[in-house]
């Protein structure tokens, strides 16, 4: 695994220093991940607020599903190391923008868009970031539309902003990106050129289906309107 021969790399060039940073913060660590899982809990009710208001003005809901997660230990890890930082605490607030981490999928390409102009105009969020894998995929061929955003969250010594993750995507941009992380770890990150390639061309399908789908749910909506 990457994680492992990352970690036995790290404690070769350490030695009996490995983790000491973080073995000696365990009780800030601790605070840290409570942060982390408020910024959570926080930004779903936010956005479920959101959909429940859409769906009521709209009469239709756009989602699908939600997930939301903290990263393991051993991802924020590997993220660290792999971009050349120790794993202290100090670098995982401030390289791991996604501790935090919340999915919104949709149905169609259209509703992705929908809850991006919704999360934006929100007060509830800070905006720090948009990328538009949807519009320019990665070369691996994933799309999604991620936002960074700061999360407000309240401890007995005030407000405090934490980071977050929101991805945005189709049913069909989700079941690529399933795929595509179960491939990553069976080839611990190093997959067969063949693979990656047919992958590729899954993306491409992937992205002409949800065309279709959105031009389909535009016809079918047309004949609603006829018969109201």
């Amino acid at each position: 695994m990457v994680y492992n021969e990352l970690i036995h790399t790290y404690k070769y060039q350490k030695g009996d220093d490995y983790m000491v940073v973080l073995n000696n913060e365990e009780e800030n660590i601790k605070l840290q991940m409570l942060k982390y899982e408020m910024a959570k809990d926080t930004l779903l009710n936010h956005i479920n607020g959101l959909m429940r208001e859409f769906e009521l003005s709209h009469d239709y809901n756009p989602v699908e599903h939600v997930k939301s997660r903290i990263k393991k230990e051993e991802s924020a890890i590997t993220k660290l190391l792999s971009r050349g930082y120790e794993p202290t605490l100090e670098n995982l607030v401030l390289h791991v923008h996604d501790m935090v981490g919340v999915r919104i999928v949709c149905s169609f390409l259209s509703d992705v868009y929908d809850i991006v102009k919704l999360v934006e105009r929100s007060e509830q969020f800070q905006i720090l970031e948009k990328k538009d894998y949807i519009r320019e995929p990665k070369n691996t061929g994933y799309m999604s539309y991620h936002l960074r955003v700061y999360v407000p969250i309240y401890l007995n010594g005030g407000k405090e902003l934490i980071e977050a993750e929101i991805q945005i995507r189709t049913v069909a941009m989700d079941f690529w990106a399933s795929l595509d992380h179960k491939i990553q770890y069976k080839f611990s990150g190093i997959v067969p050129q063949e693979v990656m390639d047919e992958m590729y061309k899954c993306s491409l399908d992937i992205k002409k289906l949800d065309h279709r789908m959105l031009d389909l749910n535009m016809t079918v909506n047309s004949y609603q309107k006829k018969d109201r």
